[in-house]
């Protein structure tokens, strides 16, 4: 099970830099923790967070902002992590693949189909269809459903705390691959099986 945001595709600060040019041109003040607070949250969730933040916008009005300008970003270039179409590739391989992600559908399909990968997995699961986002367990839970295997018998990778947190809690061994601009809580990554430092090190063998 792969994670989108921060694993396959170097989101994370595009995320933070539309994200916080939208509090900021819509009379909202963005706090010294925020960032990380919206690592993992689901659409609803984090459009309801900024809406807190002073947004003077309606929460569903705030998400379809933010993500059309994340989809435009997008349209001018995937920013892939180093590594990340030739692992999932080479997994594809020889493991059923699914992902776990707190990106909107929109964007997990624009990022998936720029990227070729589209026909590597098997399920893909946005937090927008399920109930709760990161760190609760759904998204991953409803990917392991769909795939008709039990969450016990997968493998998670993963970046950030609440999506180390997300994937423990699923009952999945965690490899953690910490994003070097917004690594993981101490407390988070001793959650992890293995961690290791890129995707050039995740190969068939790593998960056995």
């Amino acid at each position: 099970m792969f994670d989108l945001d921060g694993v396959l595709v170097d989101s994370e600060p595009v995320w933070e830099e539309v994200r916080r040019a939208f509090v900021a041109d819509h009379g909202g003040t963005w706090q010294p923790d925020t960032q990380s607070r919206l690592m993992g949250m689901s659409t609803a969730e984090w459009a309801a967070y900024l809406h807190e933040l002073g947004v003077g916008l309606a929460p569903a009005d705030i998400a379809r902002g933010v993500v059309e300008q994340m989809a435009a970003r997008y349209r001018h270039g995937v920013p892939l992590m180093p590594g990340a179409v030739e692992a999932v590739q080479r997994l594809s391989e020889q493991v059923t693949l699914g992902l776990a992600s707190s990106s909107p559908r929109r964007l997990i399909d624009v990022v998936l189909d720029g990227a070729g990968l589209t026909r590597c997995f098997a399920a893909t699961v946005s937090t927008e269809e399920v109930a709760r986002g990161k760190p609760a367990p759904d998204g991953y839970l409803e990917a392991a459903r769909r795939m008709g295997i039990s969450p016990r018998g997968c493998v998670a990778v993963e970046d950030s705390s609440n999506g180390l947190r997300s994937a423990y809690a699923a009952g999945m061994r965690v490899i953690a691959v910490p994003h070097p601009r917004y690594p993981p809580a101490p407390d988070a990554l001793a959650l992890a099986w293995q961690v290791l430092p890129g995707l050039d090190a995740l190969t068939p063998e790593t998960l056995s």
